[in-house]
């Protein structure tokens, strides 16, 4: 079969779809038939930028940046179209050229204009305005978009959903994100994440005082200012704690400029952006992983990715992460800092259940977030679209 994967965001970028599209790309390249043949002959196609990244160095064809003559001759030339996120362009090209068109859902575009679920006004979660049908609250949500970009995320949130909802499938890494989208022929398709086996294996070496990790971007949605808020309130109770932020972004310098005063100056740092053994390096010391997203999320790839390393997760309540962790980690209010606090101490006070924790997070991790798993239901998907028969809907997602 021949597919294309369209992915608007492609390596050298970092982020989670690109991570994801990544391990995808690379597993269907590998999939193999009974003859041995490849069952996928498989073109990706971005709009970023190759810079020093090297294309040769992986098993599938890229194309960078096409014209829309030249991504309407690749649509066209495909068996079926695999579109990371509703990208306007391929989307409408492969539903009039007649293709079979699977989107996989990586954020809340089809529900919300800046995709985000997010009010950037307060900093708040978005109940939902625009599925409720109050839509005009959607014009006030971000000032910095202006009256006609408001306005225009807002009607291009209806473009999307309509053509969704003509597509042969959607994919959800999550149920709660299908049940929050809403969209027909939707399936559940867990990401799958890459075996991690930390250099530590075995003897872990935790810090003192306490490590509390923050790893993602440096940006509103991520909560970082409610750790800050949290990390205060534990200076105030006298906790021993070092806060470290792995990672970089536009919010980095208003948050370096936050803990430069009592009580938290000497007791935050900011590593940037770090290579994996780098990573893995400072992890090693960690106690915790708190992840305070306020939207946004639709997986939560730092979520799982840290319950691969056996750390304990403190996560904001948010739906996906609630059910990637299932009955495992730590969860706390949205947004409220003194619940964070509290849930923070609470395992700071207890070692014995930080391991228990971090223990049944790696058997859950690897029960349940295999790329192997994700590949295969993928190319499964793939070929039922292309038969024409109704996409499987899986409902074992685990709560």
């Amino acid at each position: 079969m021949k597919l294309l994967l369209y992915s608007h965001y492609f390596a050298p970028s970092i982020g989670g779809v690109e991570t994801i599209v990544m391990s995808l790309a690379r597993g269907l390249a590998e999939l193999r038939a009974t003859d041995g043949a490849r069952e996928f002959d498989l073109t990706l196609v971005t709009q970023t930028p190759r810079e020093s990244f090297d294309d040769g160095g992986l098993p599938f064809r890229i194309v960078r940046r096409p014209g829309l003559w030249q991504l309407g001759r690749l649509v066209r030339n495909a068996d079926a179209l695999h579109i990371a996120g509703p990208a306007l362009p391929p989307l409408t090209l492969g539903l009039l050229l007649g293709k079979p068109v699977v989107i996989e859902h990586h954020g809340f575009q089809v529900i919300c204009p800046t995709g985000q679920m997010l009010i950037e006004s307060r900093g708040e979660p978005c109940p939902g305005h625009f599925m409720a049908g109050r839509r005009s609250e959607c014009w006030n949500c971000d000032p910095s978009l202006g009256w006609f970009g408001a306005r225009k995320l807002w009607l291009l949130t209806f473009v999307r959903r309509w053509l969704c909802r003509r597509a042969a499938a959607n994919i959800m890494p999550t149920n709660w994100l299908g049940e929050e989208l809403k969209l027909p022929h939707a399936s559940t398709i867990r990401h799958g994440l890459a075996q991690i086996d930390p250099p530590w294996k075995g003897e872990i070496q935790r810090a003192h005082p306490p490590v509390i990790a923050f790893q993602g971007r440096l940006v509103t949605t991520k909560g970082a200012c409610v750790l800050l808020e949290a990390a205060r309130i534990l200076c105030q109770e006298r906790r021993e704690f070092e806060l470290i932020f792995i990672g970089d972004g536009p919010e980095r310098a208003n948050l370096e400029s936050r803990v430069e005063q009592p009580p938290l100056k000497g007791r935050v740092r900011f590593t940037g952006k770090l290579r994996p053994s780098e990573l893995e390096a400072v992890l090693r010391q960690a106690s915790m992983v708190v992840v305070p997203s306020l939207g946004g999320e639709v997986f939560g790839l730092v979520v799982a990715e840290n319950m691969g390393r056996g750390l304990p997760i403190v996560a904001s309540d948010l739906g996906s992460f609630v059910e990637v962790l299932g009955d495992t980690g730590v969860n706390f209010p949205t947004g409220n800092a003194a619940e964070l606090a509290t849930r923070i101490s609470e395992l700071l006070e207890s070692p014995l259940r930080r391991e228990d924790i971090g223990k049944r997070e790696k058997e859950r991790a690897d029960q349940h977030f295999q790329i192997s798993r994700m590949v295969r239901e993928h190319g499964f998907l793939y070929q039922k679209v292309f038969r024409g028969a109704e996409p499987f809907k899986r409902s074992g997602h685990p709560r």
